[in-house]
């Protein structure tokens, strides 16, 4: 247990002090955050109320979750709601004050966020919170509501509340390796994830593009926005910028009856405001070599961001440009708090100590800046900043019309195939 304080609150949101959870999509990322606030430990949480489209997710959820958070649940059989309409039934069994965790498909962030904001409750989403321009603009506004009201947001960008990482951009900015003139990212996995086949037919098409959401544009932004979030969102924070622009490229391989968007390869080059440089490498294909890391590299040193993946980070500095052991000036203590944890702490601690806490604006930029360079690779051109922000083009517009019944966002063509992207033939910048 990862040894935390305990603040009381200004105002009790209930009698007994207990914070009332709300799960909107119960998959591995969901649960996953209920236990990570459940073991931030700085004030009593407790889960009441859950919500799917998929009935076996919530059930698989709340099975997982009773093995050893048992004492943290009280969700009775008539508080688990099925349906695209089921984020209300859940929100409403919660009290002004109480936390919704968005954690369905980004598509349907602003949808949920809306209505958690009328309702007055706090929130942590997961990331990524836009998959366009249009989206991260409702979302700009979004967050300007709900400072308003003074509801405290966190996005799951953990990394941002990773003690070490901290330190590292503090020494960053007080010039230890000099001025930040280029970063490197590497995100290249072997497990395939994203890639998917035609729909069996047991379940709808848009059930189906729902439940393998990183597979399609419209639902997630791809892979490259769900996954490499992140990466560029550490680098761009160590930098203190964000981009301007990308140019990028991407390849499709060895697909035999995938049907999903992705690509499988991206390179893309990402410019910040003093001409500064990110080279992220992306790659999702089986039996190659797999890569988790980030860097730094300053005027007069470089720094490791990230080593194996998100925790622990095991960040230090380097004199030159080598990152060898005899040049090593700087590591953060090992072992590290997780970061997964840590951003709970912050949030319950802004909820009961009422402190300004809302991370929307910045998770919307680092969405944007991250379909930016998605965009760059699928149409084969430079796209900038402003570009996608002010682009009209929405994936999912009526999204928030959705029932069990409609049809998918996203339609296949003649062929029994989903649109792919076709760099330098499709440039509409709908990609």
């Amino acid at each position: 247990m990862v040894p935390l304080r305990v603040a009381d609150p200004p105002v009790h949101v209930a009698e007994n002090n207990t914070l009332q959870l709300a799960l909107i999509g119960c998959g591995g990322r969901g649960s996953g955050a209920v236990v990570n606030a459940i073991q931030a430990d700085n004030g009593p949480v407790k889960l009441v109320a859950m919500a799917d489209v998929f009935p076996e997710r919530i059930t698989r959820s709340y099975t997982a979750l009773s093995e050893e958070h048992s004492q943290y649940l009280e969700v009775p059989e008539d508080q688990k709601f099925i349906g695209f309409d089921a984020y209300k039934k859940a929100m409403d069994c919660l009290n002004p004050g109480d936390i919704a965790i968005l954690a369905t498909p980004p598509a349907f962030r602003w949808v949920h966020f809306t209505y958690a904001i009328e309702k007055g409750l706090h929130v942590f989403m997961e990331k990524p919170v836009t998959v366009d321009g249009p989206t991260t603009r409702r979302m700009f506004d979004l967050a300007r509501q709900a400072s308003q009201k003074n509801l405290k947001v966190g996005v799951g960008l953990m990394v941002r509340h990773c003690r070490g990482r901290q330190a590292l951009h503090e020494r960053i900015r007080n010039g230890e390796i000099g001025e930040v003139i280029a970063m490197r990212g590497y995100r290249m996995s072997e497990d395939g994830n994203g890639f998917v086949g035609p729909n069996p037919g047991a379940i709808s098409d848009l059930l189906y593009q729902v439940k393998h959401f990183h597979s399609f544009l419209w639902a997630s932004g791809g892979m490259y926005s769900d996954f490499y979030i992140h990466q560029i969102d550490e680098m761009s924070w160590m930098k203190g910028a964000w981009p301007v622009e990308a140019r990028g490229v991407g390849g499709r391989h060895y697909r035999r009856n995938n049907i999903d968007q992705n690509l499988d390869t991206y390179a893309v080059e990402y410019t910040y405001p003093d001409g500064a440089k990110l080279f992220f490498n992306g790659r999702n294909m089986p039996s190659c070599e797999e890569s988790f890391a980030s860097f730094v590299h300053g005027t007069i040193g470089c720094g490791v961001v990230s080593t194996r993946g998100h925790t622990p980070g095991q960040v230090c500095t380097f004199r030159g440009h080598t990152f060898s052991e005899a040049a090593r000036m700087w590591a953060f203590p090992q072992p590290e708090l997780n970061p997964y944890v840590m951003e709970w702490v912050d949030l319950l601690e802004a909820i009961r100590e009422d402190k300004p806490y809302n991370e929307v604006k910045r998770g919307a930029e680092a969405s944007l800046v991250t379909s930016m360079g998605r965009m760059a690779a699928h149409t084969g051109h430079v796209i900038t900043y402003d570009q996608i922000l002010y682009s009209d083009h929405e994936f999912a517009p009526d999204v928030d019309k959705l029932t069990m019944d409609s049809p998918p966002p996203l339609a296949m063509n003649q062929d029994g195939l989903y649109p792919i992207p076709q760099p330098g033939i499709i440039t509409t910048r709908e990609y």
